[in-house]
């Protein structure tokens, strides 16, 4: 296959180094701390010319257990493709399972050394990316938002780099934000129109405007909506897939120290996300203590989210545990008399898990700031619907 090179001009950036073809090849493997790693079921770059390529933008645990779903149950026969771009997420990625994989540093975040950054960022990411796939005839582009530029980008870079016929986006699942809608503004979407600004220095950094909901759920270039089973939503019935099997039951066998009482403890980010400030933490952490001494439970294992930097919600004697794989497929193997946490995710897939001998308990909600009311009031009948009860902190 001959190599299949950019139609825009650019200055030269790391990745040249390794020559200017943006198709896959083997040497390609080595290029960079970023670059791709290729897996067992990786295929010649001959053969992908006329190939269904599924790639997955992912920023969470959660995301990338969807990822892995969707590759199995509706993308199975695609080259697969994995980007993540929270660097959380790189301890739970098996190599193995993607036919390429490859770390997408955040341009706010990371920009590159030097004038302008974050713009050379956004241009060497989208050239990575495109390198990783090669030469594709369908794009399936997956990703939990698609406002933001750093994802909005490729969906017009992509097909031209790839040289791509057909291209779709898929939203993945990305937990109890999805079950309401976040209409964009009349002022967030002239914004959009205003990003367009940067094609101008840059062709390829081509900003696709939409309306209706911000993660993009009513955009024109999004044919499907991955949600999960059983979460309420408000998104278009014609466009809407449940994604069955990310929480399996948990083996009545699992193994436990014999007499001890064990809860599992959920992380998330709270003060630092501004969902709580620090009276309310302690406010809830409290709460949630004295819960689990009322019910008999002293040994508790604290299970931070990849953004829980400080273990906000973990005391003194927690027994803290790093898993290189999703928390929702290490659980099954465990058994806990209870599952808390404060607004996760993670507890309503708990409660798929668990059978009725263990309490799952959502705690605090009296002190956390939600955006309004409507989305308090969603999350809470999500909640309620999946059999989650909500402790107040005082």
């Amino acid at each position: 296959m001959s190599s299949h090179a950019s139609p825009w001009p650019h200055p030269a950036g790391p990745e040249e180094a390794a020559g200017a073809s943006l198709q896959w090849s083997a040497s390609s493997a080595a290029v960079g701390p970023w670059a791709g790693s290729p897996g067992p079921l990786r295929q010649p770059a001959a053969a992908l010319a006329s190939r269904r390529v599924a790639v997955y933008f992912v920023a969470s645990p959660l995301q990338y257990l969807a990822a892995r779903r969707i590759a199995q149950q509706h993308e199975a026969g695609a080259m697969q493709v994995l980007v993540w771009y929270q660097p959380g997420v790189q301890a739970i990625v098996r190599q193995q399972d993607w036919d390429a994989t490859m770390h997408m540093p955040w341009p706010r975040w990371d920009p590159l050394p030097g004038p302008f950054g974050r713009h050379r960022r956004l241009r060497d990411n989208i050239r990575r990316v495109a390198r990783l796939i090669g030469q594709a005839d369908v794009l399936h582009l997956h990703s939990a938002v698609f406002d933001t530029e750093a994802i909005n980008y490729l969906l017009h870079a992509l097909p031209r780099l790839c040289g791509a016929r057909s291209m779709h986006a898929r939203i993945l699942p990305d937990g109890i934000i999805n079950v309401r809608r976040y209409p964009l503004s009349g002022t967030k979407q002239w914004l959009m129109r205003l990003r367009g600004v940067r094609r101008l220095v840059a062709p390829e950094l081509r900003y696709t405007p939409f309306s209706g909901d911000r993660i993009g759920s009513d955009a024109p270039f999004c044919d499907r909506i991955y949600v999960l089973p059983g979460l309420p939503h408000e998104y278009p019935a014609q466009k809407v897939v449940a994604l069955a099997g990310l929480a399996q039951p948990a083996a009545p066998q699992a193994a436990r120290p014999a007499g001890v009482r064990r809860a599992l403890v959920i992380g998330q980010p709270l003060v630092g996300t501004g969902l709580l400030d620090a009276a309310g933490l302690s406010a809830v952490t409290s709460r949630m203590r004295d819960w689990l001494t009322e019910n008999d439970i002293h040994h508790v294992v604290y299970k931070s989210h990849p953004k829980d930097k400080h273990a906000e919600l973990s005391v003194a004697g927690d027994v803290q545990v790093e898993l290189d794989e999703p928390l929702e497929q290490w659980m099954p193997r465990q058994t806990f008399a209870a599952v808390v946490g404060v607004r996760s995710t993670s507890l309503l897939l708990a409660r798929q898990i668990y059978g009725p001998d263990t309490q799952v308990r959502a705690f605090g909600w009296d002190r956390v700031q939600f955006k309004s009311d409507a989305e308090r009031r969603a999350m809470q009948q999500a909640f309620t619907a999946m059999g989650v009860p909500i402790d107040s902190a005082t």
